[in-house]
């Protein structure tokens, strides 16, 4: 079958290799609709997850089951399916702790181009096909399915770790995909005022659109002096950290009040250490709360977040702003992602 790949650090292209197998648990797949994610720039041209040699990219699409194995119940060749880039392994003692996304070691329920193979094939493989897999409804897009893979569970889980309640003013940095879905969580769950860190004016309209009610951009100055301001002095109760760098930890510690917690759904793809200021933690007794985590895969959650979208509650078209047709604009695709054009939420390819 044919794929597109990380060759190695910096470098991609179109390989060939063998239709993966398929094993009694399992399910093999090939897409309808995929969607390139930052994460597959951290992994190429940073290097993140360290060399990658002929691994086939990507981790966002939906698809048609071509094969199941022996085991699957509820799954069978033909099914239009939901797939997250999480693919947890179901029976492992990690995912019976509570953290499925680290089944196997820290960060091992993200499979596809990180341990195998991932979804930029003619075919690709799930694991634990019962467990990862969800039937996709038939008022959803298959543009619209990409977006439940990684950008609404991932954004939603940044709402999940910040803890945010009703009536709550919320803090949200980096207004691309994952962060415009943190808005609109966080607007679900209920946050009165929520703040928003951006530059481009056409996030900045989605951001509104899905329930932010201010904006400022880090080119007008230091974030936290704006924010603090903007508050009088008192801060925000929950944050959300969905864009940015190791740097971006200061300013958000600095505006959070004390008891106040930062959900952090950001990659940091590059930088060794994290900075805290340790006054405004409280020297260490402010009982502010940094937390950080990969988002949650799994069938039930699948579910759940597909049906905000069936009955109208989330409306994830307006992320979809650069549509290609053709397997072969995954490329396209790709590097339209790693270019970030002022106008790009997010691309998808239909195939």
């Amino acid at each position: 079958m044919k794929g597109y790949a990380m060759l190695k650090i910096g470098e991609t292209g179109w390989i060939e290799k063998e239709r993966p197998a398929c094993g009694p648990n399992d399910a093999i797949v090939k897409p309808l609709a995929l969607s390139p994610c930052t994460s597959d720039i951290h992994t190429v041209w940073e290097g993140a997850l360290g060399d990658r040699h002929n691994m086939i990219l990507g981790h966002e699409g939906c698809g048609e089951v071509v094969e199941v194995g022996s085991a699957v119940k509820d799954f069978k060749k033909g099914d239009r399916i939901l797939v997250a880039a999480i693919t947890p392994d179901w029976m492992s003692v990690e995912a019976q702790a509570g953290y499925p996304m680290h089944s196997g070691g820290m960060l091992a329920g993200w499979k596809f181009s990180n341990f195998k193979d991932g979804v930029f094939g003619e075919y690709f493989h799930v694991n634990d096909a019962d467990g990862n897999l969800a039937h996709l409804p038939s008022n959803i897009s298959v543009e619209e399915a990409c977006m439940l893979s990684d950008m609404v569970p991932t954004g939603f889980h940044g709402v999940e770790l910040a803890n945010i309640k009703f009536g709550e003013t919320v803090l949200v940095v980096g207004i691309g995909p994952v962060g415009l879905m943190a808005v609109a969580g966080a607007n679900l769950r209920g946050a009165s005022r929520i703040i928003v860190v951006g530059s481009r004016p056409g996030t900045i309209e989605v951001a509104k659109k899905y329930g932010a009610t201010d904006a400022i951009s880090y080119k007008d100055g230091p974030i936290d002096q704006q924010v603090l301001e903007m508050t009088g002095g008192k801060g925000v109760d929950k944050a959300i950290i969905a864009g940015g760098g190791v740097d971006t930890f200061e300013p958000v510690v600095k505006v959070l009040k004390p008891g106040g917690t930062i959900g952090n759904v950001n990659y940091l793809g590059s930088g060794t250490y994290i900075q805290i200021p340790r006054v405004e933690w409280g020297v260490g007794m402010g009982h502010k709360t940094i937390t950080g985590g990969l988002m949650p895969g799994g069938r039930d959650r699948l579910e759940k977040l597909a049906s905000l979208i069936s009955v109208g509650k989330l409306d994830v078209s307006l992320l979809l702003t650069h549509r290609f047709k053709g397997f072969e604009k995954v490329e396209d695709a790709l590097f339209l992602m790693k270019d970030k054009p002022a106008d790009l939420i997010k691309p998808v390819v239909t195939l």
